[in-house]
């Protein structure tokens, strides 16, 4: 039999936020060996010490980049242009299968409409968990399911604050502030969970589900974290139907934040889940007040001056 270090994980998406914290934290774990896939394998020679084309879209690139190898790390890029992550995933599956892959490892996220009975649709999260089931099915000797969080960064990112018009900043979004229903992370820690899935397929290769938590607020919890850290943020709760009409894909964020507010980001109580894929990363995540002292822009830099 193989010991860990001999076998190979082969990791999807390798450029990515997700793809690349896996790369990452099996190499720092140096328990298995590395090849990480990606589009354009000659422009990103250092990734790994394998470095293998691959195209979720072009799926005959997939026996090679699944070739001998033991694990899969899976992850599909919903914001890309034209983007079917059930074909894709589909393809990813039946070519890890053929190549005999022994532990499959999917990035997915909640079933919205199931969770709410049809009532949000949030298609980038719904998106996702359809293709737990084809993973499920698969018949791999083991398989794990991670699911990320509302990554920190999306607030200094896609959900930055805006400047309003007294040249304050702050969030004006359609959410009740004073609800705790954001499960939160650093997308960088992913990969600790994922690898230490992989070195522990007895724990969490049997179809668990490990989400990535660091912290869990209210965005008032939020506004008030980073106040404390001198900043002046502020928030205001705007009406749907207005938010919704703001700007191309308004309407689903509108959506996934209704969803939030009536049932959490990950649409349960997961605690034992939480603790289980920190239990298996073999750390405790960053907390939210850690993170932003670090990475939020300095507050002076957009003091009201």
């Amino acid at each position: 039999m193989l010991s860990n270090n001999e076998k190979l994980i082969a990791v999807i998406g390798a450029t990515g936020q997700q793809g690349g914290a896996v790369v990452r934290a099996l190499q720092a774990r140096g328990q298995f060996k590395v090849r990480a896939l990606t589009r354009n394998p000659g422009q990103r020679r250092e990734l790994a010490e394998e470095v293998v084309a691959a195209d979720l879209d072009r799926p005959e690139t997939l026996k090679a980049a699944f070739a001998g190898a033991h694990g899969v790390f899976l992850v599909t890029n919903f914001g890309e242009k034209g983007t079917d992550e059930l074909k894709q995933a589909t393809a990813a599956v039946r070519a890890a299968e053929d190549a005999g892959v022994k532990h499959f490892v999917w990035s997915t996220l909640p079933n919205v409409e199931a969770i709410s009975g049809g009532k949000f649709h949030v298609p980038h999260f719904t998106g996702k968990a359809k293709v737990d089931r084809i993973v499920r099915e698969a018949g791999f000797a083991n398989h794990t399911f991670v699911v990320a969080p509302f990554y920190y960064q999306n607030l200094v990112g896609v959900l930055a604050p805006h400047k309003q018009a007294d040249g304050s900043l702050a969030w004006a979004l359609p959410l009740d502030p004073d609800v705790r229903c954001i499960h939160m992370g650093d997308i960088a820690e992913l990969g600790n969970i994922v690898a230490g899935a992989f070195a522990h397929a007895d724990e969490a290769g049997n179809g668990e589900y490990l989400p990535l938590v660091g912290d869990f607020m209210s965005f008032n919890e939020i506004v008030g974290t980073l106040n404390r850290l001198g900043h002046k943020f502020s928030f205001q709760q705007v009406p749907r139907e207005v938010f919704a009409t703001l700007f191309p894909g308004a309407a689903e964020i509108a959506d996934m934040l209704s969803y939030f507010q009536a049932h959490t980001y990950l649409g349960s109580d997961s605690s034992d889940r939480i603790a289980l894929a920190n239990k298996i990363a073999g750390a405790q995540p960053t907390r939210f007040a850690a993170w932003a002292r670090v990475n939020f822009p300095a507050a002076s830099s957009h003091s009201l001056r």
